[in-house]
């Protein structure tokens, strides 16, 4: 990768670099002396406003400096740089966030100029926070990358060249970090590479070595916990979560989320006790203790004692839950949704639902109607391929200007640019003595036309409906409302197992498509309990998730403050304690919309 590089003149790339920041690169022009992967990250970089002309590194003060991966490199790198001599040329280990942890230099003249460009321990160099670099490129490719002079998205770093090889856990396969070699532009060459991957194998060696110990210790805890406690017992690790059968029985994955939330934020070196009310209504406490070995701290053993249950939850801000006709749920997220919808009612506010494929947009609009207004007149118009512009838009004049009551207009997010402009004019002629309730629905609002845009501005207020997946915990009320509904009765009942592993699904399609899995069962088995074995293939093979349970505990977390902030990553940054570098990292992570 050097020599193909090295193989065009810095000049050349400079220019490429000027004329792409002045948008004038033809699209014939992006391959040499530019290479793919470098166009790439400019591209990126752009998206992302990285300044060109000055450098900002996100500064992390809360970022953990010393975590396992340093234990098992820092010697590692320290001593590769010591090899060095007064070679110009450092090694530098990141987290897998592009946070600096060590740097290595012995070098004084190219010491000074990366402390000028901030690439210091607690400084962000991933792509987000400087652009195209060694690390950040590394870190978004997942593969390693190399850098030179001009190549470099940012100005403050074009004297420099670097090479970057991501880091992974030999164990787990998870990318824990990236080490970096960083020279003078003048000093580059086909070395570079060779001694990045060098270190970042010594490296792995040594967390291999390590992580055995750790995993050993950890496991050994556990076996020797359960034997002698004989209740539910958690093993926690930053790699690893364990369960044994006790502790799957006292909790539901709801619960467990909970219950691991709350080990993560506990001191991972003292024995603590803590008393967690769950999402189930019950309360638990929990026993948490470290498990050691000689290279530290292993992880955390807890034992689960369910002591009580809670009472019955309220919606959101404490008052008394909405009860609304065919609706159940009592999750916070879904109780603020029912809340506001309910709120817009009384207030004759227009309203736009927003939300995925089979949330139950149109269910919930029609409850809140039926709640509040049961005699009164309710019209759906839906999406006007059914019936054709023409048709729609007469229809929808009509229901404005002779009819109260409530009147749902559905998928306006598939309204073309010519309807929704006549659509516009109609809302904007209209001056109605008894305006009804008028509640749009759209799945997705991320392509709209200005057009479109046009039609919405008449809906001062927009809710955002929900994903199943963001409120599992209302799978204990959804399953058997459905059943029942399905069933005409309540003859045929869903198992704890089974609702176990239906509360495990991520459920893309939502609602709809729990309904859907529940009809088709009910019309194989129309009596008795549903088993797990009754389930179809797909719920069943659930429980091996994508997302490690940390992970899906912080990608939870990240998607409640986002709804709390309406969407401002900043906010939600602030909310959870979290830089923005790696807040936008994590989204793209967790594919969160």
């Amino acid at each position: 990768m050097a020599e193909e590089a090295a193989a065009y003149p810095q000049r050349a790339i400079a220019v490429a670099r000027e004329r792409f920041l002045a948008d004038d690169l033809p699209a014939d022009q992006r391959t040499p002396p530019v290479r793919e992967v470098i166009m790439a990250s400019w591209e990126r970089s752009r998206s992302r406003k990285i300044q060109p002309d000055q450098i900002e590194p996100i500064h992390d003060s809360s970022a953990d400096l010393w975590p396992r991966l340093l234990r098992s490199a820092a010697p590692i790198v320290r001593d590769f740089s010591e090899g060095l001599g007064d070679a110009p040329m450092s090694v530098i280990l990141t987290d897998d966030r592009g946070i600096v942890l060590e740097r290595a230099t012995s070098n004084a003249a190219l010491e000074r100029r990366l402390d000028d460009v901030r690439l210091a321990p607690g400084f962000s160099y991933s792509e987000e926070s400087v652009g195209t670099n060694g690390i950040g490129t590394a870190l978004e490719g997942r593969e390693p990358a190399q850098v030179f002079g001009h190549e470099h998205y940012t100005e403050p770093l074009q004297e420099l060249a670097c090479a970057g090889v991501p880091i992974h856990n030999p164990v787990t396969g998870r990318l824990e970090g990236v080490v970096d070699v960083t020279c003078w532009r003048s000093e580059a060459g086909p070395l570079m590479g060779a001694m990045a991957q060098s270190v970042a194998a010594r490296i792995n060696a040594a967390m291999l070595q390590h992580s055995g110990v750790r995993e050993t210790a950890l496991l050994r805890e556990y076996l020797r916990t359960s034997r002698r406690a004989g209740g539910g017992v958690i093993a926690v690790s930053s790699d690893v979560v364990m369960l044994n059968n006790a502790a799957r029985q006292l909790l539901d994955p709801t619960d467990e989320t909970a219950v691991l939330g709350a080990v993560t934020d506990a001191p991972p070196t003292k024995q603590v006790t803590l008393d967690v009310e769950l999402p189930s209504g019950q309360c638990a406490r929990l026993t948490c203790r470290p498990a050691w070995c000689e290279a530290g701290v292993a992880g955390s053993i807890v034992q689960v004692q369910i002591t009580a249950a809670s009472v019955a939850p309220r919606g959101p801000g404490g008052e008394r839950r909405l009860l609304l006709p065919g609706v159940v749920g009592s999750g916070a997220l879904w109780e603020r949704c029912v809340h506001d919808v309910d709120h817009s009612f009384h207030t004759g506010e227009w309203l736009v639902l927003e939300g995925e494929t089979g949330v139950g947009k149109l269910t919930l609009a029609r409850a809140v109607h039926q709640r509040n207004n049961p005699q009164g007149h309710l019209r759906v118009l839906d999406c006007p391929q059914q019936v054709g512009p023409t048709v729609w838009l007469a229809e929808l004049r009509d229901e404005l200007d002779n009819r109260s009551g409530t009147l749902l207009l559905r998928h306006l997010s598939c309204l073309d640019p010519a309807t929704a402009q006549i659509a516009a004019a109609i809302l904007d002629d209209y001056n109605p003595t008894e305006p009804p309730w008028v509640v749009g629905t759209v799945d997705d609002r991320e392509n709209d036309e200005p057009e479109r845009e046009d039609l919405l501005r008449h809906f001062p207020r927009s809710v955002h409906v929900p994903p199943l997946r963001h409120h599992l915990e209302d799978m204990r009320e959804l399953v058997p409302f459905l059943l029942v509904r399905l069933t005409h009765g309540d003859a045929l009942r869903c198992s704890a197992e089974a609702l176990r592993l239906l509360m495990r699904a991520e459920w893309p399609g939502n609602i709809a498509q729990l309904a859907e899995v529940l009809r088709d069962i009910s019309s194989r088995r129309r009596s008795g309990l549903i088993a797990a074995e009754d389930l179809p293939p797909s719920c069943r093979a659930t429980a091996r998730r994508v997302l490690t349970p940390m992970e899906a505990i912080q990608r939870d977390a990240i998607v409640r403050a986002l709804i709390d902030a309406a969407g401002s990553k900043s906010a939600a940054a602030q909310a959870l304690g979290m830089s923005r570098a790696t807040i936008y990292r994590k989204i793209r992570q967790y594919g969160i919309s």
